[in-house]
């Protein structure tokens, strides 16, 4: 495991002690207020849903041959949602979680890809492109399924994919690599050895825009990984394979970002997409989820919610400011009204020229989409 004491060696004395004076100011400040409530130009928004579109995608009669089963199973029959979204070659590849009806936990889920070129448009392939099978992964898979990927590309061009495998008991974040994003091979577990059995998931790896595409990026020679849906933690990484939680001095995850009491995120966060590297730090779009009682009282109960972090970019664990409020919420009926009513959940960002396409699950039963488009930089798909 990493400690946190051995990764933050790097600053000054002189920066060290600035740190614990604002740490100090900071304490004194309510905790419902924000330092920088009056900044917020370091956020990625406005994100304006198209409504004329949404949800772009939903549940079909598609079939496959379960190599568990032995049979063929509608495998995306009952829901899909909570999508990544990676630009290769002129085409965005959208890799979202769908589910069948089959089996006790409220059906398996599986990995299914669609293609198209305008952001909105799609075709989808006939067969899941990730998904339980005979293999050593099987024991942490079946049969709740792989879901909620996220995507990176390495500097050499390799994917990285994390998602969660669950076995009907424990959630566990997995990584899955290809060369191509049509044939991915299984890495297992992030986390292992004493932190093996962890509840974890929704791994939002560190990375950098270069064009449309995405790159993981490290920083102090580490790769870096949020992950979480309580709290969030991270881990660090040499090669994007092989990861070490950040732990304290107990060997216990620490904690980089927590719920808000009496806001939009007050029963816990969760990763979005990738964490994006930016001139003004890490920005870090994530899912809250409000209290039954206790939260913002403006939203309905279990409401999830888009928020905007920003951390420290030579210091990934040092939280710098994060937004008031959401900005996305559910609002359409096909995200108030669903297997999970009042959901939007946010997982897959991918750029296009200027244009910045945000896929979100709907009521964890659709798939939606809004745009951000940057000041003087779009041009046409």
């Amino acid at each position: 495991m990493i400690r946190i004491s051995n990764l933050l060696n790097l600053r000054s004395t002189g920066l060290l002690a600035l740190g614990m004076l604002i740490l100090l100011t900071s304490c004194s400040t309510p905790e419902h207020e924000n330092r920088y409530a009056y900044d917020s130009t370091w956020a990625m928004m406005p994100f304006t849903k198209l409504n004329d579109v949404n949800p772009i995608l939903a549940a079909s009669d598609g079939v496959f041959t379960c190599p568990i089963l032995k049979q063929e199973v509608k495998w995306e029959e009952k829901d899909v949602f909570n999508p990544a979204a990676v630009f290769r070659n002129g085409a965005i590849y959208l890799f979202y979680r769908a589910e069948d009806t089959i089996g006790k936990y409220a059906g398996t889920s599986r990995i299914g890809l669609a293609m198209g070129s305008d952001g909105v448009n799609f075709t989808r392939m006939r067969e899941p492109i990730v998904y339980p099978a005979e293999d050593f992964m099987k024991v942490y898979e079946w049969e709740g399924g792989i879901e909620d990927p996220r995507i990176v590309e390495s500097a050499m061009g390799t994917y990285i994919m994390t998602y969660s495998a669950y076995d009907g008991k424990t959630a566990r974040m997995c990584l899955a690599s290809s060369t191509d994003l049509l044939n991915w091979t299984k890495h297992g577990p992030v986390l292992t050895g004493e932190y093996l059995d962890l509840w974890s998931k929704s791994g939002a790896i560190v990375a950098r825009q270069q064009g449309n595409k995405i790159i993981a990026e490290k920083i102090n020679g580490k790769y870096w990984m949020y992950f979480g849906d309580t709290d969030l933690f991270m881990a660090t990484s040499d090669d994007l394979i092989q990861w070490e939680p950040v732990v304290d001095e107990n060997n216990k995850l620490i904690s980089v970002l927590k719920p808000r009491p009496g806001y939009f995120d007050s029963r816990l966060v969760e990763s979005g997409p990738y964490a994006l590297l930016t001139d003004k730090g890490i920005l870090l779009l994530y899912n809250g989820m409000n209290l039954e009682t206790g939260g913002d009282p403006t939203l309905p109960a279990g409401a999830y919610c888009s928020g905007q972090a920003l951390f420290d970019p030579e210091d990934p664990t040092e939280l710098i400011d994060r937004l008031e409020n959401y900005f996305l919420r559910p609002d359409q009926p096909y995200e108030m009204e669903g297997q999970i009513n009042q959901v939007c959940f946010i997982e897959g960002l991918v750029p296009i020229n200027g244009n910045w396409f945000l896929y979100y699950g709907t009521a964890d039963s659709k798939i939606g989409v809004a745009k951000f488009t940057e000041k003087g930089q779009a041009l046409p798909l």
